[in-house]
């Protein structure tokens, strides 16, 4: 199963070359880049591990993409995302967000189903990576 969060999602996986033209469109509007990883890419946890702190100062592409091929070398068997951030608005708002690398395998969720009181049913997905400590839910671990 593959997971579809972000800009991209549905598309097939960006090329480097790809990832490196939408990190300079996002410059090229003024937003700042952060990279974060997870190994629990669940549709409500919004909040991955900061690689680094966001990169307020950048204006060239070859500095956010180092970045991404740094955490893509740390950690080979996660989850990695580009974020980029438009403070327009007086707050730092998410313009750009989409996936840079995944894991080979992807065991996707499961949907669990409860049977309440007055006929309501109850619904939750649970993905079975968590099934598997931290560190450990993808076969290269990392």
């Amino acid at each position: 199963m593959r997971i579809t969060q972000g800009t991209f999602s549905y598309l097939p996986e960006l090329s480097d070359e790809e990832i490196a033209k939408q990190v300079a469109y996002a410059l090229d509007q003024g937003w700042p880049c952060s990279i974060e990883f997870t190994d629990d890419p669940h549709p409500r946890n919004s909040y991955w591990e900061m690689w680094g702190l966001p990169m307020f100062d950048l204006t060239d592409p070859a500095g956010v993409l180092m970045e991404i091929k740094e955490c893509r070398k740390a950690y080979p068997g996660r989850y990695v995302r580009l974020n980029a951030y438009d403070a327009r608005y007086g707050r730092q708002t998410t313009a750009l967000s989409f996936i840079v690398q995944r894991p080979a395998e992807e065991p996707g969720f499961r949907l669990d189903r409860e049977e309440a009181g007055d006929r309501r049913i109850r619904y939750r997905t649970h993905p079975y990576a968590l099934d598997r400590p931290e560190g450990e839910r993808y076969a290269r671990g990392e």
